[in-house]
């Protein structure tokens, strides 16, 4: 597998990464996040024409994951990752994880960012065995904070989310 930037034209193939990783959801009894359609290909241009959008290649080029950031607060925040379910549980995720961490420290910017539902064990366990910690509310920076208010209303808010943390720095 190998991680490089995502060319404009994958953006729909990140949209199909995504909408077949939220089937997973539907089988923990969260339909809506599973029909939640993904960000359209203009918002994913945004991601991918500044350099936040990374992917991850089998061998025959086709992309089985992505992960696209922005800079909230300071920080490097994973905005979105997602793998398909039939690359999953291979390591995909967290060699994204891995690198975008890498490019953060390389960029002196001190941790990695996320919000992410508790109780869902591919999201806020997953993200605890690859070393981020759950933020307390005084912890949340300004950004984290509005994040976190453009979830509930969205509807996220229905499920208990956290915001977590990575540092990266050297």
């Amino acid at each position: 597998m190998r991680i490089r930037p995502v060319r404009f034209e994958e953006l729909s193939v990140l949209q199909d990464i995504e909408r077949a990783a939220g089937r997973w959801f539907r089988d923990i009894g969260m339909p809506e996040i599973a029909d939640d359609e993904p960000l359209t290909v203009d918002e994913l241009a945004l991601y991918q024409r500044a350099g936040h959008a990374w992917g991850t290649a089998d061998g025959t080029g086709r992309l089985v994951a992505y992960l696209i950031t922005d800079l909230v607060d300071g920080n490097m925040h994973i905005e979105q990752v997602s793998v398909r379910p039939d690359s999953a549980r291979r390591g995909v995720g967290r060699a994204l994880i891995e690198h975008i961490a890498d490019h953060a420290a390389a960029e002196a910017i001190p941790a990695l960012t996320l919000t992410t539902f508790v109780h869902v064990p591919w999201n806020a366990p997953y993200y605890a065995r690859c070393g981020f910690r759950c933020l307390t509310e005084a912890e949340l920076t300004p950004g984290l904070r509005e994040i976190r208010n453009r979830e509930t209303e969205h509807g996220l808010g229905r499920w208990p989310r956290v915001a977590m943390r990575l540092g990266v720095g050297r």
